[in-house]
């Protein structure tokens, strides 16, 4: 399963400090066409996909799933955020769990914009899936990408080679409901 089926979806907007979480609109196409296009986003992520192919790929109003969240800051997207189940035919200690995923565009890196959306993402994921386990993945060498997994809550699983580099699978245990 790679989407959050059982969740009620789009959830109404979640405001932080900053940012706003939403659904995906048909304005945020080309946004979606840059980050995957972007050489310094796909640094760690295998590569940048070619721009013309992604605009005959990336449907009207891309990201339409339960766990997509755009990014949005003072009505523009700067990123999105993803969970979704880990696939079963991946990592053991990740299967079945809800994989954390994020994507910022580069002028938006250093500013603590991924941690704070992050952070609603997840305190949302707590309310809509109380006690569900989440993982992990980067490279090693994405340093940006292991200090906001540190301060997310998530802690080293195992290392494993994968696409030729030294990958880190955390593991952000469940929030416990109080009775």
């Amino acid at each position: 399963m790679s989407e959050l089926k059982s969740v009620t979806w789009p959830p109404v907007p979640i405001r932080t400090e900053r940012l706003v979480l939403r659904e995906s609109k048909a304005r945020d196409r080309v946004t979606f066409i840059e980050l995957l296009a972007s050489p310094e986003v796909h640094t760690y992520l295998g590569g940048p996909r070619p721009r013309a192919e992604l605009e005959r790929e990336v449907p009207e109003v891309p990201g339409q799933w339960p766990g997509c969240f755009v990014v949005e800051l003072d009505g523009a997207m700067i990123g999105e955020i993803l969970l979704r189940r880990a696939p079963e035919h991946g990592r053991p200690a990740a299967e079945g769990k809800v994989d954390l995923g994020y994507l910022f565009l580069p002028r938006a890196w250093g500013l603590g914009y991924a941690a704070e959306a992050c952070t609603a993402a997840l305190d949302w994921l707590d309310g809509v899936l109380p006690g569900e386990p989440v993982v992990l993945h980067t490279q090693t060498a994405n340093v940006g990408s292991m200090r906001l997994a540190g301060k997310l809550g998530f802690t080293e699983v195992e290392r494993f080679r994968a696409w030729d580099a030294e990958q880190w699978l955390g593991l952000r245990s469940p929030v416990t409901p109080y009775a």
